[in-house]
């Protein structure tokens, strides 16, 4: 099966996908609250569970209504691309941009990592690596 690129999967659900990755990494067994992504996405716990029923249905979470959530494989394959590219983004910005506001690196680095492909990706981890050296 052809693995999503995360420009396929609507930037709303790689919001939600993000977070409960975050939030799962400091969780025992990977499981997360409705509650804990609502508070950190800042929304109404009646929206995480509608996202979430998306979610399931595309086969990126475990998850039965009233009980916690889990990535699937796939949820988790999505989620570290996005990791990946917001660390490539904050790389980028602060030591080749000599952006020295954390807070709008961390910004930037969040609003955009949605927008970028995996060869786009690719291409910023190579000039990283070449320009960094």
């Amino acid at each position: 099966m052809e693995q999503p690129e995360e420009t396929d999967v609507p930037e709303s659900y790689q919001k939600y996908l993000d977070g409960i990755y975050l939030i799962s990494r400091k969780n025992k067994g990977g499981w997360v609250s409705n509650k804990e992504i609502a508070n950190y996405l800042k929304v109404e716990p009646a929206s995480v569970s509608g996202m979430l029923e998306k979610l399931k249905k595309q086969g990126f979470i475990n998850w039965e209504p009233r009980k916690s959530i889990r990535l699937t494989k796939k949820g988790k394959q999505v989620a570290r691309q996005l990791s990946e590219v917001h660390k490539l983004l904050s790389i980028f910005f602060k030591n080749v941009l000599k952006v020295q506001d954390e807070k709008l690196i961390e910004k930037l680095s969040c609003d955009i990592e949605h927008h970028i492909t995996a060869d786009v990706a690719i291409s910023l981890r190579d000039f990283l690596d070449n320009y960094l050296q």
